[in-house]
């Protein structure tokens, strides 16, 4: 499979004088080529063999399917992906419906289920992150490549806002970097003026702990249900606009089944989650409170008896 600008080939190695097959990237699923996006990047997962993604230079990402008749059928999913160029895709090697993408100095991280926005990103960096690639031993890991000559470690589970681990490699700008597959302790990068790089990592960083693939099932789906909800939000709230503007002119709105303003904010899960986290906070520091309390009681009885120990034997002596 190869990127030829506003297209994906398909070549066989027995005939590698022309395409056996070509697929016109356009959206509007029309096989225009006028129409069509450019491509950057491309991801493909062998354990998927018949489904691939493209990174665009308008910033959408592009989720494709082999098994359709035509080009229509061909392009599935479209994701808003960044405002710039993709420069890197790859899914998860354990949860393959997760994704990640590079673009516009950050790192998002994506869930076929949805196709409005990420479930997670990075800040933006300082400096342009030219690739990233999943550990794939760590669940929780992912590298990255900067202009600056820096590999970045993230561990999502650790901490989110900035990587755990930055090392300088080279003194150019880093393009690319392939992990090793099979430990995971060897990271290749390579640079702008043609260096490869070879990178050995510690064990913490290639060694899996017990519950680590599992803390990470458990956030993404956590995070996709939370951006599930957003996302019914918003579009409830877009519906809601829409009636009142209708009513503005002159035509009915449709009220049955409480579409009002009034009645999404009192069904808004949101703020109900919101209620009830703030809740269980109150009710912890209140616990806390009478704990201390009780503590500091406790020590002072102790310190009281042992005083009246020592007066009596000092006076018994």
């Amino acid at each position: 499979m190869e990127l030829n600008w506003t297209r994906v080939l398909w070549w066989d190695t027995r005939k590698l004088s022309e395409p056996v097959e070509t697929l016109i990237l356009d959206i509007e699923k029309k096989g225009r080529i006028e129409n069509a996006l450019g491509a950057m990047s491309l991801e493909y997962e062998p354990t998927m063999p018949t489904k691939f993604m493209v990174g665009t230079e308008q910033g959408r990402i592009i989720s494709c399917n082999r098994k359709g008749k035509n080009d229509a059928e061909k392009i599935g999913s479209v994701f808003p992906g960044h405002w710039g160029p993709v420069y890197a895709l790859q899914r998860h090697p354990n949860f393959t419906k997760n994704f990640l993408s590079v673009g516009d100095w950050t790192v998002r991280i994506w869930s076929e289920e949805l196709r409005d926005d990420c479930i997670m990103w990075t800040k933006p960096s300082m400096h342009t992150i030219t690739d990233a690639q999943w550990s794939p031993t760590r669940s929780s890991i992912f590298y990255t490549t900067k202009m600056d000559g820096t590999l970045d470690v993230w561990d999502i589970l650790f901490k989110q806002n900035e990587p755990t681990l930055s090392m300088q490699v080279v003194d150019e700008p880093l393009h690319c970097l392939r992990v090793q597959e099979s430990q995971g302790r060897l990271i290749a990068c390579g640079s702008q003026n043609g260096t490869v790089t070879l990178v050995e990592v510690s064990d913490n960083l290639c060694t899996q702990g017990k519950s680590e693939k599992t803390l990470v099932s458990g956030m993404f789906d956590r995070e996709t249900r939370r951006a599930k909800i957003l996302e019914a939000r918003g579009r409830a709230k877009r519906d809601a606009r829409t009636k009142s503007a209708q009513g503005e002119k002159g035509e009915k709105p449709t009220t049955e089944g409480g579409t009002g303003e009034s009645d999404l904010k009192e069904a808004d899960p949101i703020d109900k989650a919101e209620k009830d986290f703030w809740k269980i906070i109150e009710e912890e520091k209140r616990r806390r409170d009478r704990k201390f309390v009780a503590d500091d009681e406790k020590a002072a009885g102790e310190s009281g008896a042992v005083t009246d120990g020592e007066l009596t034997a000092n006076a018994t002596t």
